[in-house]
């Protein structure tokens, strides 16, 4: 069932007591799901004394943690923080969080701030440091082994007036941008090893089992071979559901239109639809994460974006998925960012395609199809501002403000299906500060638990995100869920 939308059936009690009499293999905790977060979860299990088994569809550990470029988002007074100079607290981590937030659940981003400080210590316990340094400049991501550099919109209007600015954005040490968590999750998998978890690959659940209104197990399917397994409790951190395009297309179609996505094979919804199967509430399933950065270099954040109409929407020094949601809401999500030659760089690999460049701005609007005058009239009034050192209309930040005066100007193309954007998506099960479901009137249904991308947390809305949400969520909430499934409350 990789994709659809249909929800699984639940299988009663009773076919974990067969007709043989022989009853069913049980643990106390079965994770479903390798990825950080159900690694986490099973580990904290197993550590806490549960006996402990983790399901994985695919053939190695990892899922989709494992392509990222190793983010975490973390705050407070970490260790590089205090190394680098960075003071913060988990007071303004969790201001900043509950402003950027669309919908914000108080009591789990309190969490997650209140423990962020712990959190860093337990990752690096696992076998590795955090650089004790910090990336000063704007990018995607740092490209070498830096520690610590802004992964959101903390310097960003309005939120810098809502909290004290801080770095947060915690690199793992591994040069480049993709796949830096494939340490950590190697990491994960030794302390597994040793916890004595009991891991199966190339393994996949198709059903929950309830007994009433409690979830007592789960079925199992591995190639032809299937089976059914109780459990005290069953942990579902499956991944998302952006590789189904049923779901995507119902959910988040904004992500079936052109963008690239995000993902590992397996992140087909199911386990969001698992836990449906079982009454739970599905949360924020309509919001995607589609960005197409345009920096570095950084330079370019200088020059101005405007729509169709010729027109600034939106500051241009937001963090790079804040700024795309922006051009997702324009018509025809259309936008271009013109710079002049006096700030143009031209990155190596763009993913923001340059169109032309242009000896004045009547040939820039005329090549473009933009209303005569529109552009002229956004660069007066921009570089006016520039000058004066405020942007008085979208309050980008001074040290991102020049005029834009010197021509040839540069236009590089934001249009959907122009530029290289991509996506993954962010809803998923409503559950608890422990990661337990939740069904529509809060009550938690027993025996169920979900977290990593299968939950609905604190990273919500494309425009709030900070990279590192989803490991940084997906590893505390992990640990969280794992705990009080293994019945260690708190």
């Amino acid at each position: 069932m990789s994709s659809g939308t249909a929800i699984p059936d639940v299988l009663p009690a009773s076919v974990l007591v067969p007709d043989s009499g022989e009853g069913a293999e049980r643990y106390d905790v079965v994770v479903v799901g390798f990825g950080i977060a159900g690694a986490c979860a099973a580990l904290e299990a197993a550590r806490a004394g549960a006996r402990v088994l983790l399901l994985e569809k695919a053939a190695v550990h990892g899922g989709t943690s494992a392509m990222s470029g190793g983010h975490f988002y973390l705050g407070g007074g970490t260790a590089v923080q205090q190394a680098t100079g960075w003071a913060d607290s988990a007071d303004e981590m969790y201001a900043y969080l509950v402003a950027a937030s669309k919908d914000p659940e108080p009591d789990k981003i309190r969490a997650y701030c209140d423990g962020s400080v712990e959190h860093f210590d337990w990752l690096e316990s696992l076998g590795f440091e955090f650089e004790r340094s910090y990336y000063p400049e704007k990018a995607v991501i740092q490209p070498g082994t830096e520690g610590l550099m802004f992964t959101g919109n903390e310097k960003v209007w309005p939120f810098k007036e809502q909290a004290t600015p801080a770095p947060r954005g915690h690199k793992v040490p591994v040069p480049g941008d993709t796949e830096g968590t494939r340490m950590v999750m190697d990491l994960l998998r030794a302390r597994i090893e040793e916890a004595g978890v009991e891991v199966r690959y190339e393994t996949g659940a198709t059903n929950l089992v309830v007994d009433g209104d409690t979830v007592v197990g789960l079925a199992w399917r591995s190639f032809e071979d299937t089976g059914v397994i109780a459990a005290g409790a069953v942990v579902v951190a499956a991944g998302g559901f952006v590789m189904n395009p049923d779901m995507v297309a119902s959910y988040t179609p904004s992500l079936a239109e052109k963008p690239f996505t995000l993902g590992s094979t397996y992140d087909d919804g199911l386990g969001i639809r698992l836990g449906a199967s079982a009454g739970a509430e599905l949360r924020h399933m309509e919001e995607p994460f589609i960005t197409a950065p345009f920096y570095p270099p950084s330079s370019l954040m200088t020059g101005v974006i405007v729509n169709k109409d010729g027109e600034r929407f939106c500051g241009e020094d937001g963090y790079h998925s804040r700024t795309s949601q922006f051009v997702m809401e324009q018509a025809d999500h259309t936008a271009y960012l013109v710079v002049d030659s006096e700030h143009v760089e031209y990155p190596k690999f763009p993913l923001v395609p340059l169109i032309d460049g242009y000896e004045t701005i009547a040939e820039l609007e005329s090549a473009l199809d933009l209303p005569a005058g529109s552009v002229a009239a956004t660069l007066e009034r921009y570089n006016k501002m520039a000058a004066a050192g405020e942007d008085l209309d979208f309050h980008k930040a001074a040290e991102w403000l020049a005029p834009q005066d010197t021509g040839p100007w540069a236009v590089f193309d934001l249009r959907l299906g122009h530029a290289m954007y991509a996506g993954f998506t962010l809803g998923g099960i409503r559950v608890s500060v422990d990661g337990q479901a939740q069904r529509p009137d809060g009550s938690v249904i027993p025996g169920l638990y979900a977290a990593g991308a299968c939950a609905s947390n604190i990273a919500q809305d494309g425009k709030g995100y900070c990279s590192g949400t989803q490991l940084g969520e997906g590893s505390f909430f992990g640990r969280r869920a794992g705990r009080h499934a293994a019945g260690i409350p708190g």
